[in-house]
């Protein structure tokens, strides 16, 4: 089991910034993809971002393409998402996940999810 945590969530005003941590522990990652989910009060959650941890390969949701950034920092096991013109639809509760398979984190069925942090964007 890979525990996951991620921080930086907050209140933030729209057009503003957020850096999202996601630090990971109890197994390396030097081969395994990262990813970002969202998920707002009543909806279901979607897929906002993912990075293979080799090659540098990244993949966003419409959504978050041209304003969010996904990155990462193997030595430090962890993942970040960049988050800029953050608008109020953003608001949501952001989840970091894990997998061996990108096409798992796309398709909503990573291996580990951590456990959530809020983001809220005020007009």
């Amino acid at each position: 089991q890979v525990q996951l945590v991620e921080s930086g969530g907050g209140l933030v005003q729209a057009g503003g910034s957020l850096r999202l941590s996601c630090a990971a522990s109890g197994r390396t990652f030097s081969s395994s993809a990262m990813g970002w989910f969202r998920q707002a009060p009543g909806k279901e959650r979607e897929f906002v971002a993912t990075i293979t941890w080799n090659g540098g390969r990244t993949y966003y949701a419409n959504s978050a393409r041209g304003r969010f950034t996904t990155s990462r920092d193997n030595a430090k096991n962890t993942a970040y998402l960049q988050m800029n013109s953050l608008k109020p639809e953003d608001t949501a509760v952001y989840y970091c996940a894990a997998d061996s398979s990108v096409t798992r984190i796309q398709t909503g069925m990573p291996a580990n999810w951590g456990q959530g942090t809020q983001v809220t964007v005020s007009s």
